[in-house]
């Protein structure tokens, strides 16, 4: 790891500008994506579901007691007994799913949809996002406030990354230890609460968080499995299957090498692995604020010339033209969706939805902000996006294997061992990411224990979607919605 404090300012504030798009939540080896909704159906007030930010204490882990805690943002009637529970994947936040939740609970009785955000997103610090959402400062203020104070000395009043610049010092030693195991039990917090409801009880995830929901199923509690909590698992372009584990050897290696550094992902390189996520957040709030204001991110000379358009965009063409597959540069594959395209005319110019993924929605399922009566609310320090993502929390998901043990599990602690005992319906999509992976680790799955073919809903769209999309699609054309609920009205 580079010392940043030798590091001249100019040379990786300029690097930085490559992260203003990046998203540290749907993406990666996740990977882990989705918005909010573009209809008022999101707001506490009016026809639409309701949307409340619910804390769950969780037993203690690794490190100080306040992270004994996971926030849970639930959409549908708080009187609705059964509850699909969905996990984000790599470097994902809750709010990514509200959108596509939002849909799914208006399409679904007696159904919740509760997305979780693990114990990483309390290291975040999103008081001046909040702020800005107010009314209270300006966009500039925001910039200097979490980015700008890196090449301004005179900026005194900023965002302090956990463990320093580079989230590397002793002082979150403690989230090395942040892997499947803390992630499971967790999760087992959250699943006990949503089970209280008297209802039934889905686990579903994207990316990532599908692996995690495959291993929460074959987790060994007490002997028992934790498909024994669950009436049916979602994997949404993610998932694990046996065959894929490391060696020993391989577990002991990375587990070394994650005693160094720092112990959350670095998506970029930069040595700030925080910045990602803070750039996305900036990126979508602005999105989703002002719009139709002259994009602050063109005239930056922060920005690489292959995320700008041609012309002085807005900002909702600014993230737009850096997200959609037309225009995005190489190497945001996963987080790129079917955006729309540049207006002909204007100045600034706009941005025209004319394909699957509005750009407000994709905008506001990473910034977490919610159209309500009184306007745009943020939802209670949930985004989009994990600013601190745990790598051992990667590290142990190659271990999972389907649910099959093996012997890397003993290196990693991870005990998804019951992979041969599932007795419940499954339901897979694939995009194009998943080029074949996820719908065959689906039925390896199935076929390892025994589920008759009739209990499982796979769905191929690889032909259609990015990795991305299926969070972000407008609710008449999104196939996740179409398809997962009448597998869940099959269940309840």
């Amino acid at each position: 790891m580079d010392d940043m404090a030798a590091r001249p300012r100019w040379r990786w504030l300029v690097t930085l500008g490559a992260v203003m798009v990046l998203v540290a939540g749907a993406c990666a080896g996740d990977d882990d994506s989705a918005s909010p909704a573009d209809d008022a159906d999101d707001g506490a007030e009016g026809p639409g579901p309701p949307v409340r930010v619910e804390t769950v204490e969780v037993r203690a882990g690794p490190g100080p007691a306040e992270y004994g805690q996971v926030k849970v943002v639930e959409h549908g009637p708080e009187d609705a007994e059964n509850v699909l529970v969905l996990v984000p994947g790599t470097s994902a936040g809750a709010s990514y799913f509200t959108p596509v939740a939002l849909d799914i609970v208006d399409e679904l009785d007696g159904w919740q949809v509760w997305s979780v955000d693990r114990r990483e997103n309390l290291l975040e610090d999103h008081s001046a996002l909040d702020r800005r959402a107010a009314g209270e400062i300006t966009s500039q203020e925001v910039f200097d406030y979490y980015l700008g104070w890196l090449g301004d000395d005179s900026i005194t009043d900023h965002f302090e990354p956990a463990g320093g610049q580079a989230a590397d010092d002793e002082s979150v030693d403690f989230a090395r230890d942040w892997g499947m195991a803390v992630t499971i039990d967790d999760l087992h917090a959250v699943i006990e609460e949503a089970a209280g409801l008297g209802g039934e009880v889905v686990l579903g995830g994207h990316s990532l968080g599908g692996s995690i929901t495959v291993a929460y199923a074959t987790w060994d509690f007490d002997g028992r499995p934790g498909a024994d909590d669950l009436a049916g698992l979602a994997l949404i372009d993610g998932g694990s299957g046996a065959g894929q584990a490391p060696s020993v050897d391989e577990a002991e290696t990375e587990l070394a090498e994650l005693e160094t550094g720092s112990p959350f992902n670095d998506i970029v390189g930069l040595g700030l692995p925080w910045s990602a996520g803070v750039f996305n957040s900036l990126g979508s709030t602005s999105t989703v604020l002002e719009p139709d204001e002259p994009s602050l991110a063109f005239d930056s000379p922060l920005i690489p010339a292959n995320l700008k358009p041609p012309v002085q965009p807005t900002n909702a063409a600014q993230y737009g033209y850096a997200l959609d597959t037309e225009t995005s540069p190489d190497g945001l594959e996963l987080v790129e969706m079917h955006l729309g395209q540049l207006d002909d005319g204007g100045d600034p110019r706009g941005w025209v939805d004319d394909e699957l993924v509005p750009v407000e929605r994709a905008a506001r399922m990473f910034s977490g902000l919610i159209e309500g009566a009184d306007g745009d609310e943020p939802l209670d320090g949930v985004d989009g996006t994990a600013w601190y993502h745990p790598r051992r929390l990667s590290l142990d998901s190659g271990a999972v294997n389907g649910g099959i043990e093996n012997p890397a599990q003993d290196v990693l602690g991870v005990r998804a061992i019951h992979g041969a005992e599932l007795d419940l319906p499954i339901y897979a999509l694939e995009t194009s990411f998943g080029s074949g992976r996820v719908l065959t680790g689906a039925r390896l799955l199935a076929e390892q224990s025994g589920i008759p073919e009739g209990e499982l809903t796979l769905v191929d769209e690889s032909d259609r979607l990015t990795h991305t999309d299926p969070m972000g699609v407008e609710t008449s054309q999104n196939p996740l919605v179409e398809t997962l609920v009448p597998f869940l009205s099959e269940i309840a």
